[in-house]
């Protein structure tokens, strides 16, 4: 198991005044090919700088290098992600610089959604605004009991980004998302499960280790089949039912070609019989 401190992407940006030295984005190879990609910044509740997009997107690149099986998003000390640093000094830049800036963080979603592997977050603490986002946009979300989610952006005068404005309508319907928007109120992880937005919710402190179960379950799919599967959900999200039909097809043309579905096909064909009841 290796363990690495991703640096940013690019050569002249420098570690944050608050944190000199620590570093932003841990990433580690576990077993069965899964990665974690951990937000280290914990003396800011892993808020969100440059910098740190910076250093998520390396990690989710390098994951992607590496051909792991699936990975595992989550946060150090006490909260997943509490959403853009507002201490931070804010970048001096025109509108064509504000536009690249956002749309760099908008690629933490187009990663996630765009990777091979399926990518789980393990949320605990807070997980507000941009914190929300990366793990909306993850493909299974394990929360802690104790996580609270909420999008404050309005409340402070910013817009949500990481198509949340599709990603959170689709989960929960238009009326929902708006009341979560507009109105900014926090939401546990209870609520947020009973709204479609999370996988499992976990007994505080056990986040992690159910996110790495659900991940070593996922890496021990067939690889092309998951892939495909991931692919197929998320562009459903974004096309008509006839876009979805038709890349069903092309998507269960492609297992069949790819051979992983014999081993499964050859297991249950080998395995005995179900006992039914009376013996029949």
């Amino acid at each position: 198991m290796a363990t690495d401190t991703i640096p940013t992407g690019t050569a002249d940006s420098a570690r944050p005044a608050d944190g000199a030295g620590d570093p932003r984005v841990a990433y580690t190879v576990l077993d069965h090919g899964i990665a974690r990609i951990r937000l280290s910044r914990p003396h800011r509740l892993n808020a969100v700088t440059g910098q740190l997009v910076d250093d998520l997107l390396a990690a989710l690149r390098r994951a992607a290098d590496d051909g792991v099986r699936a990975a595992v998003l989550c946060g150090a000390g006490r909260a997943f992600c509490s959403g853009h640093d507002l201490k931070a000094e804010p970048a001096r830049t025109d509108a064509a610089g504000t536009r690249a800036r956002l749309e760099r963080i908008q690629d933490v979603t187009r990663l996630i959604r765009n990777a091979p592997f399926p990518v789980v977050a393990a949320v605990h603490g807070y997980a507000l605004g941009a914190g929300c986002e990366f793990a909306l946009s993850c493909d299974l979300v394990v929360a802690a009991e104790d996580t609270r989610f909420g999008f404050p952006e309005v409340g402070v005068g910013l817009s949500v980004t990481g198509g949340v404005s599709r990603l959170l309508t689709t989960a929960v319907g238009a009326v929902k998302a708006k009341e979560l928007v507009l109105l900014g109120e926090h939401f546990d992880a209870r609520e947020a499960q009973q709204l479609g937005l999370i996988t499992r919710v976990s007994a505080p402190g056990r986040h992690e280790a159910v996110a790495t179960e659900l991940a070593s379950a996922l890496a021990a799919r067939p690889p092309f089949a998951l892939a495909l599967a991931k692919q197929l959900i998320d562009e459903g999200l974004d096309g008509t039912v006839d876009q979805a039909l038709t890349r069903e097809v092309s998507a269960a043309q492609l297992t069949g070609e790819s051979g992983e579905h014999e081993r499964p096909r050859q297991a249950f064909a080998q395995a005995p019989a179900p006992v039914r009841e009376g013996g029949r």
